[in-house]
């Protein structure tokens, strides 16, 4: 047992990031780039080793949300291309040029000020234009009343000097769930694609596909695809595993810390939410929403001990949680205790707490150590 695994800890299998990696290539046709999404801290796995990995096995791209996140990368000493997804205010493009990041940029009067910048500094800044198709976060507005116009400023923009448009991209609010919006909104980007076309404007990388309109709807591949969430094994919504074989790269663990015979009747935890129905043994886990373990997990969550499922008595505490053993003879302290991996779903988790496995796996907290399996 190592120090890392001493209390609770995360254990992220590097094979098997390896193994969907190499399965999401496989649906790409020949030529199509992909890009290694690690924002987030690589999803709660660790964004500089899985980032490492990614680079080693030969991924085009790598994309996070900030310029913190790129700078931390190239730190790191990673040296593949990095796309920066989110917000970089205009004061900062002297640090793009510096950590040598792209920049999506979605609006005209950003890239002016980008432009300006780069120019002051002899440099070149790439950048990768995002267009608004109806996510309705960020980007020129792409639909179907605005679209000449935002042709118009696209094709100003990619006349700035200092900047090297490289790409074009949207993102798609519900590849998972409806067919007719997402066709909606590929058809107004490759209308865009079309309107700037004419004018003259075309693009090296076109890219709009993440993880669920990578699995779902191949024609959307076009030049590269983000995968993010399928990366690291999971699907993004029920019903797509017939799409292509992943598997969890992230196992949550942690250590039963005592176990304790208590008699029926006794009230457990905060709020004495649970009370024993029977004389029972329950296990203390050395877990709880400091390390990202939800509280919405109190009261019937549960985690697989000894290869058995025992579930949560009582509110989830800060840093520790009870369950249930009674009937999981011969639980000692030192016994693993697995809270997501194959013998407890995340998704199941995120089912109880009414959220989604993207959110349980970025917010295991930064004090959970993270163990590479090889």
């Amino acid at each position: 047992m190592s120090d890392a695994q001493m209390r609770t800890w995360a254990e992220i299998d590097l094979g098997r990031l390896k193994h969907n990696y190499t399965a999401l290539r496989e649906q790409l046709a020949p030529g199509c780039r992909f890009v290694g999404v690690v924002k987030a801290n690589a999803y709660g796995h660790g964004a500089v080793p899985v980032a490492q990995k990614l680079e080693e096995w030969g991924a085009d791209y790598l994309a996070v949300a900030c310029l913190e996140e790129a700078a931390e990368l190239r730190q790191a000493g990673v040296r593949a291309p990095i796309l920066i997804l989110g917000v970089t205010l205009p004061r900062y493009a002297g640090e793009l040029l510096a950590w040598d990041a792209a920049q999506a940029v979605g609006d005209l009067e950003t890239g002016r000020a980008l432009s300006a910048t780069a120019v002051a500094a002899g440099r070149t800044l790439t950048i990768h234009v995002k267009a608004d198709t109806g996510m309705s976060r960020l980007g020129f507005l792409c639909d179907e009343a605005h679209l000449d116009h935002a042709a118009g400023e696209i094709a100003a923009l990619c006349a700035l000097p200092g900047l090297r448009a490289e790409g074009i991209f949207t993102h798609f609010s519900d590849a998972d769930g409806c067919e007719a919006y997402t066709m909606r909104q590929f058809t107004r980007f490759l209308d865009l694609l079309d309107k700037l076309s004419a004018r003259g404007v075309t693009f090296e990388i076109r890219h709009c596909a993440a993880s669920a309109a990578m699995l779902n709807y191949p024609c959307t591949h076009l030049d590269m695809v983000r995968p993010g969430i399928a990366l690291y094994g999971h699907y993004p919504a029920p019903g797509m595993e017939y799409t292509c074989p992943l598997l969890p790269v992230m196992t949550l663990k942690t250590r039963v810390a005592a176990v304790r015979d208590l008699p029926a009747g006794t009230c457990v935890s905060y709020g004495r939410t649970a009370t024993l129905a029977r004389d029972s043994r329950l296990a203390v886990l050395p877990v709880g929403y400091g390390d990202g373990y939800f509280r919405l997990f109190s009261n019937g969550q549960p985690v697989a001990i000894r290869g058995k499922k025992a579930p949560v008595v009582g509110r989830v505490c800060m840093d520790l949680t009870m369950a249930d053993v009674t009937d999981i003879p011969g639980v000692i302290p030192g016994d693993e205790a697995v809270l997501y991996g194959d013998a407890a779903p995340v998704e199941d988790g995120a089912d109880r707490a009414g959220t989604i496995q993207y959110e349980l796996l970025c917010d295991v907290s930064p004090r959970v150590p993270r163990v590479y399996l090889d």
